[in-house]
C-alpha cells in the first residue's frame, strides 16, 4: 500500500467461561484469521473491508456465548513503532514448517500411488492457501515457501504423470464438429481424470464413432489420429485451461452448463485449483474403476455411465457454492 503506515482493528475480548466448547471455537477462529496477539484477550489485524467484519463477527460470538467484546480502530502513536506491530504477523516460523512439511512430503512422492499423490497435493495446497491467506505482510519468506511450493508440485507431477502435458498460450480456434466425424484419437494410457473424462466427451458430444488409440508414449500416436491430452497433441493444455475444457471451448461446449461444471470438476482433479464438491467422490470411485478394469476401454466404459450422471446432475442443480 501506498501509505506506510497501516490502519488497525483491534477487537479485545473476555472469552466465555461457561462453554468451554464455544470458548475453543471462538479461539480457533481467531488464530485461523491469523490475529496478532498484543496481549491475552487483546488481538489486532490490519483494518480492511474484508477482515473488519469477520473480526466484528467474531466479537458478535462472543457476546452471544457470555463473554464480553470491544472492537476498536487504531493507529499507532508514532510511525516509528509500525515495525513492531507488523512483526505481530511474522509468518517465517509458519512458512519453515511449511517448506519443512513440503520436504517430508516429497520423499514419499516417488512411491506413492496417484491417487496418494493427489490427495496430499491436495490437502497441502489447503495448508499452502491458509497460510498465504495470513500473511498479511509478504516478504522473503513467503517467496521462499511459494519456491518450495513450486518445486514440490513440479516432483509430484514429473511422478505422478511423465508424460504431462505443459500448457501453451495460445488462442482456441472454434471448430466444425462436423468435420471430426469417425476419427480415430489417442492418448497416453492408464486413463486418469482429464484424459477419460475427454475420451468421455469426444465420444458422447464431439464424435459418436470416435475410435480411441490408448499409446504407451505421445510419440507412438500415429500422424493419421487426433492426440489429446500431451505435449504436441491436437487438443491439450492451453493457458489456464485443461485438456476437457479445451475440447469444450473448441466446439462451443463451454455453452453447456452442466460441461461447464464438469470442466471445473476435471480441473480440480487435475491441476488442483478451485473447488467443486463432487471431485473428491468422482477421483475415488475412478481410483476403484481403474483398479478393477482390464484396459483402458473397460475403463471407459464402465466411467461413461457416470460421467453421463454428472452431465444430467449439473444441468438440473443449483452451482454449488
Amino acid at each position: 500500500m501506498s501509505d506506510p503506515t497501516t490502519h488497525w482493528i483491534v477487537l479485545v475480548v473476555t472469552l466465555p467461561t461457561t462453554s468451554a466448547t464455544a470458548r475453543m471455537r471462538i479461539w480457533r477462529a481467531l488464530k485461523a484469521l491469523g490475529c496478532g496477539a498484543l496481549r491475552d484477550g487483546v488481538y489486532l489485524l490490519p483494518d480492511t473491508e474484508v477482515l473488519r467484519p469477520q473480526l466484528a463477527g467474531l466479537g458478535d460470538e462472543t457476546i452471544r456465548e457470555g463473554g464480553t467484546a470491544w472492537l476498536l480502530q487504531a493507529g499507532p502513536a508514532d510511525t516509528a513503532d509500525e515495525p513492531r506491530y507488523r512483526n505481530l504477523f511474522d509468518r517465517r516460523q509458519e512458512y519453515a514448517a511449511f517448506i519443512g512439511l513440503l520436504a517430508e512430503a516429497g520423499k514419499s512422492v516417488p512411491a506413492s500411488t496417484p491417487q496418494d499423490v493427489n490427495r496430499q497435493l491436495r490437502k497441502l495446497r489447503r495448508d499452502y492457501d491458509a497460510l498465504r491467506a495470513i500473511d498479511y505482510f509478504p516478504g522473503e519468506a513467503s517467496a521462499q515457501g511459494e519456491q518450495a511450493w513450486r518445486e514440490f508440485t513440479a516432483l509430484a507431477d514429473k511422478v505422478l504423470s511423465p508424460d504431462e502435458p505443459h500448457a501453451v498460450d495460445a488462442p482456441i480456434p472454434r471448430l466444425d464438429p462436423a468435420a471430426y466425424h469417425a476419427r480415430t484419437w489417442a492418448t497416453r494410457k492408464h486413463l486418469w481424470v482429464d484424459r477419460v473424462a475427454s475420451a468421455w466427451l469426444i465420444r458422447r458430444h464431439i464424435d459418436r464413432e470416435a475410435r480411441f488409440l490408448w499409446l504407451d508414449a505421445p510419440r507412438d500416436c500415429p500422424p493419421d489420429a487426433l492426440g489429446f491430452d500431451f505435449d504436441g497433441a491436437a487438443f491439450s493444455h492451453v493457458g489456464d485451461k485443461v485438456t476437457f475444457e479445451v475440447l469444450l471451448a473448441s466446439f462451443g461446449l463451454d455453452r453447456d452448463p452442466g460441461l461447464a461444471r464438469l470442466g471445473a470438476l476435471v480441473h480440480a482433479l487435475d491441476v488442483g485449483t478451485g473447488f467443486v464438491a463432487e471431485a473428491a467422490g468422482f477421483e475415488a470411485m475412478l481410483a476403484g474403476l481403474r483398479q478393477r478394469a482390464h484396459a483402458d476401454d473397460d475403463l471407459l466404459e464402465q466411467v461413461a455411465p457416470v460421467l453421463d450422471g454428472l452431465h444430467a446432475h449439473f444441468s438440473t442443480s443449483p452451482t454449488s457454492t
